[in-house]
């Protein structure tokens, strides 16, 4: 008899959730912040350099000069900016949505060091002459934007005065300069030229005698504003030198977002119609908790005041893939319950138990890679890194136990029994319980193949194509982008085609020739410049103003020093190590040294080939092609560990191993039962990866093209690689041996549920 109450309860739950995700996610992704590659702005990481000899920098130092960032960055009016000290002698400041990028960039980096000087440049007066907070912008008898000072010595200022009015003409002025730099500047260089560096040189014809300085120039009102608001926030007790910094342009931020969300959309949407097609109830109900999971991941993101970038976008979509994943494995399980015999209800109970496991061991692997990225990625991947973390967190929930929710409500209501149709089971695949059939022992669709067989041909072909890889790499080398070889990088969009002979005559009208030149995008309307050297702040300034007024839109530009080029390098590779030996470590400990060791050479296989077509194709290597590889690390592992653990069950089968031939038959097994299930899994997550790579933004282009040829390289390396090669160290161990006992072996893993 049908249970018509827990269907009912089924659509309770369901219109509950669906109430609550409609009346609160808007609202959520209102509030949720998104980073400066998503709506525009400005990131910088400067080193704190002495602003005089002698001068120690000091922890209290480096915290002082980050608080008077932070009041410029007030003074600014940009709404959560994001001021971090990173070691020693480093600030990073971050500002997103910030609109006149150029304006802020001075503000910040300006010393605002304030002095009065005569013709000769002797300090007369400075910054600590002046009353805290009291300079203002106004304008003067001619309407003419002015700034004014308040003296704390009014007599002092009267002395003064007094002195330079009785000074012949030519050496009765009084210079103000803000960063005087000795040695670099001197007024009589200065005077005269139509932009001179000091401020104003006002004539002093009589004695003043008042507080009140004005300081006239022929400045615009948004430069009389500056720079009162400037020595309001204070001068900078440091100077500071730009060790890395990017910025992106307002239209670029936007269409990006656009862009990579309507990817993400595609994509899942396709997902959705897999799942269902193929497992028909089960997908159904995965499409349920995978939109549960989007909405997980964005409250919990909001939770945590997380600030939403571009890769994080795509590590949401990416993580919509491993949710699946989770679901494909329990799904597949349960069908292999329904073809032995078993009743819906049994199945789904064996089914749910013994894939846990292999869940838990497949999502462990992925975090410990997500960990990594987030110690030594820069801030855009660890924002990668965080969602990725949060997003397998949140998968691991709704797939495992909402899923067993969802699905367990439809079958304890019995409205499925006794139809493996609706879990996609033909009644022609099901045996007879009586026959006392083990799942182990089902027939698969890819029993003629014999992977075993043909193994030294499997390592014949990656060995050939690892050799080519290692010519094509010696004689290319790879395109290092910027993260890594420093320099800058420009990114110019226009609303029509581009061509590069265009845009290198833009450049040299401005008098900045570029290296190189390429166009990018779907429609080439994206120009991406490069140069070897670190740009300037005014030359950066130049750039942009230049491009935004011609094709109204803001250039990205990215700078990187040499200095921090080699540290990101060095933290790549300190990443990578790190990642493969936490994946050693966990693999024997969960299974053995050899599957262990197998799945390491499988990973290494598989970021080589996407080393070897970088290199091949050209593609820019950067910061988020690390990333990349590492997400590949996890996703790979999680294929290996699905073959493992079919291995080691059916290892577990057997009391004693004498026969090289018995080796032979547990391994082909166990890929043949594992097939459908491993294409399956990294099937959706390159639907995803596809989907990013046609309608994405391409500023995660080659972040996708590198996830794509790892996902690729990490199916065929699980099946024929890492499998094959613990069939070849075993063998050898059962020649050294002569036996090999799996009786201890069997009591030791029937302790935990099998995949």
């Amino acid at each position: 008899m049908v249970k018509r109450s827990r269907i009912v309860a089924f659509f309770l739950i369901l219109v509950l959730f669906a109430s609550l995700m409609g009346a609160t996610t808007q609202n959520i992704i209102h509030n949720i912040k998104l980073g400066l590659d998503l709506q525009g702005g400005f990131e910088v990481l400067y080193q704190v350099k002495p602003a005089k000899k002698g001068q120690k920098i000091t922890k209290d130092v480096v915290k002082d000069t980050a608080n008077a960032l932070e009041r410029r960055v007030n003074v600014i009016g940009v709404s959560e900016p994001n001021i971090q000290i990173e070691g020693k002698d480093r600030i990073r400041v971050q500002l997103a949505g910030v609109e006149n990028q150029n304006e802020a960039r001075k503000l910040l980096s300006t010393q605002a060091n304030l002095t009065f000087r005569d013709v000769n440049d002797k300090v007369r007066l400075s910054g600590s002459d002046l009353v805290a907070g009291k300079a203002q912008q106004t304008f003067d008898k001619n309407n003419q934007p002015i700034v004014t000072l308040q003296l704390k010595d009014r007599s002092k200022f009267y002395k003064l005065t007094k002195e330079l009015s009785q000074k012949p003409e030519g050496e009765n002025k009084l210079v103000i300069w803000l960063d005087y730099e000795k040695g670099k500047d001197s007024y009589k260089q200065e005077a005269g030229k139509a932009d001179p560096k000091f401020l104003s040189d006002p004539r002093v014809t009589k004695p003043i005698n008042s507080s009140d300085v004005q300081i006239e120039g022929n400045f615009t009102l948004k430069e009389a504003q500056n720079l009162a608001a400037l020595l309001n926030a204070g001068a900078l007790p440091v100077k500071l030198k730009e060790e890395y910094s990017t910025s992106v342009g307002a239209k670029f931020g936007a269409q990006a977002m656009n862009k990579t969300v309507y990817a993400g959309i595609a994509g899942i949407l396709v997902i959705f119609l897999f799942m269902i097609f193929y497992y028909r109830l089960p997908g159904f109900i995965a499409t349920i908790t995978l939109s549960i999971y989007i909405y997980l991941i964005l409250l919990i993101f909001d939770w945590m005041n997380g600030v939403l970038t571009l890769p994080g976008i795509a590590a949401l979509i990416l993580g919509v893939g491993m949710a699946v994943d989770a679901n494909i494995i329990t799904y597949e399980r349960i069908k292999e319950e329904i073809k032995v015999g078993k009743s819906i209800r049994a199945a789904f109970q064996a089914g749910n138990k013994s894939s846990f496991m292999a869940i838990l061991d497949a999502n462990l692997t992925t975090i410990l890679a997500g960990i990594v990225l987030f110690a030594y990625g820069t801030s855009s991947v660890k924002g990668f890194a965080t969602m990725l973390i949060v997003s397998i967190l949140a998968s691991f929930i709704t797939a495992v136990f909402g899923s067993r929710l969802f699905l367990g409500l439809w079958i304890n209501s019995r409205a499925v029994k006794n139809k493996p149709g609706w879990f996609g089971v033909k009644r022609s695949e099901v045996k007879d319980i009586a026959e006392n059939y083990d799942t182990l022992d089902l027939p698969t669709k890819f029993d003629k193949l014999d992977f075993v067989r043909h193994h030294r041909k499997f390592f014949a072909i990656s060995a050939g194509l690892i050799t080519a890889g290692i010519i094509v790499l010696a004689i290319f080398k790879l395109n290092l982008g910027i993260d890594f070889a420093s320099g800058t990088r420009a990114e110019i969009l226009a609303k029509k085609p581009l061509t590069t002979e265009q845009i290198k005559s833009d450049l040299d009208k401005i008098n900045m020739p570029a290296d190189t030149v390429v166009l990018a995008g779907n429609k080439q309307d994206i120009g991406v410049v490069r140069y070897k050297t670190v740009l300037s702040q005014k030359q950066i300034a130049d750039l942009k103003t230049y491009f935004n007024k011609k094709y109204g839109a803001e250039p990205n530009v990215s700078t990187v020093s040499p200095t921090i080029g080699k540290e990101l390098a060095k933290n790549a590779m300190i990443a990578v190590a790190i990642a493969s030996v936490g994946i050693i470590i966990y693999v024997t400990l969960r299974f053995e040294i050899y599957m262990a060791l197998a799945a390491i050479v499988a990973l290494l296989h598989d970021a080589f080939f996407i080393i070897a077509v970088f290199s091949l194709t050209r593609l820019e290597v950067d910061i988020t092609f690390i990333a990349a590889v590492l997400t590949i690390v996890g996703y790979s592992i999680n294929d290996t560990i699905v073959t493992f653990d079919r291995i080691r069950e059916n290892m577990g089968k057997k009391r004693r191993i004498k026969k090289p031939e018995e080796l032979d038959e547990v391994v082909n097994q166990s890929v043949r039962q594992t097939l459908t299930r491993s294409v399956n899994t990294v099937l959706t997550v390159v639907i995803t990866v596809v989907a990013l790579l046609i309608f994405g933004s391409e500023s995660i282009r080659n972040f996708s093209i590198a996830l794509l040829i790892g996902l690729i390289a990490g199916t065929y390396s699980s099946i024929f690689i890492a499998s094959q090669l613990w069939l070849v160290w075993k063998k050898r161990e059962l020649k050294k041996k002569g036996t090999l006992k799996t009786v201890k072996d069997k009591k030791k893993w029937s302790d935990e549920p099998q995949v």
